[in-house]
């Protein structure tokens, strides 16, 4: 009665049958997601920041105010802009009315436009660095940074936030310089992420021109299908697809590694369960690893380890 018993619950455990069959061959590289479209906001003027409106985690449109920076510098630059201006206008008038009268040179008139000129595009300008005080959203999207609090001082070309829009998400991977040739008829990818288990299709891909000076390896951009569960920063692990080939092959989660020693549980015909060690190759396909030796197609290979690891315990 325990053996039928035990045969049924070895029975039950989920296997897979293996066989050499088409698998993708690809070779894998490491990425971090990141937003197509994304912006560093930064501060065009220094002062201290007054006031903050976002935080990270936010989402704000176009033209939100984000932050306000103490600008009286600016104002009081604008106003002597503006004195200046109005000066530099008034000589300008009064040397056309003396040209007139034929009591200047013409000499004198352009350098009296010539003034008027740069006082008129510098109280332009004091005037823009006196708006650029309030820090507004350039886009539409989601605060991924707040990089400064209130109080803080900022600086002209210092970040304040990153923005991000959700909607298009990319991985950038590095390709070593051996591998640029393989990669000219490369147009399928699929990209893994590790912690949570999930692939997806890639829907484009490009390998930049350039390669960078110091680590001599080439960027590619991989383009995601719009998804919601994934953010810039996030780690990923791009497989580029090579072509096919006939591999025989089993699940990466059926396989129990001991050290340097790789295993897993084989049902035998008789029902009973045999840890197996394996010769393992490479990753290939989705969640797959190649065999090279260890076991025969038609043979069946326990999916949960775990599981079947508790049952010789408690039985066999």
């Amino acid at each position: 009665m325990l053996g039928a018993q035990a045969a049924w619950a070895a029975n039950a455990l989920p296997v897979v049958t293996v066989g050499p069959h088409a698998v993708d061959r690809s070779f894998p590289a490491e990425s971090t997601v990141e937003a197509v479209f994304q912006a560093n906001v930064g501060a065009q003027v220094a002062g201290r920041i007054l006031e903050v409106r976002a935080d990270a985690g936010q989402r704000v449109q176009k033209g939100d105010v984000l932050m306000r920076i103490d600008a009286r510098e600016a104002v009081e630059a604008a106003r002597a802009a503006d004195a200046q201006f109005a000066v530099a206008k008034l000589n300008y008038e009064r040397h056309q009315q003396l040209k007139a009268q034929k009591f200047v040179s013409q000499a004198a008139l352009d350098k009296a436009k010539a003034d008027f000129d740069a006082a008129s595009a510098q109280r332009s300008a004091a005037g823009a660095s006196q708006s650029h005080a309030t820090i507004v959203a350039p886009m539409s999207g989601v605060v991924a940074r707040r990089h400064a609090e209130a109080g803080d001082m900022a600086m002209p070309g210092s970040p304040l936030f990153t923005l991000y829009q959700p909607g298009e998400m990319r991985v950038t991977a590095s390709i070593p310089q051996y591998r640029l040739p393989e990669m000219r008829g490369v147009t399928r990818a699929r990209v893994e992420f590790p912690e949570s288990g999930r692939w997806v299709d890639a829907t484009a891909l490009r390998v930049l021109p350039t390669a960078d000076a110091a680590t001599h390896v080439s960027q590619a951009r991989v383009s995601l299908p719009p998804t919601a569960d994934v953010v810039p920063g996030m780690y990923a692990r791009v497989h580029f697809i090579m072509g096919q080939a006939e591999k025989l092959t089993v699940p990466a989660r059926a396989i129990v590694r001991r050290g340097e020693v790789a295993a897993v549980y084989v049902r035998l015909a008789d029902g009973r369960l045999s840890l197996r060690q394996l010769r393992l190759g490479e990753a290939v396909g989705q969640g797959e690893v190649e065999v090279l030796a260890g076991l025969a197609a038609g043979e069946q290979v326990v999916t949960e380890p775990v599981k079947a690891a508790i049952f010789l315990k408690s039985g066999q």
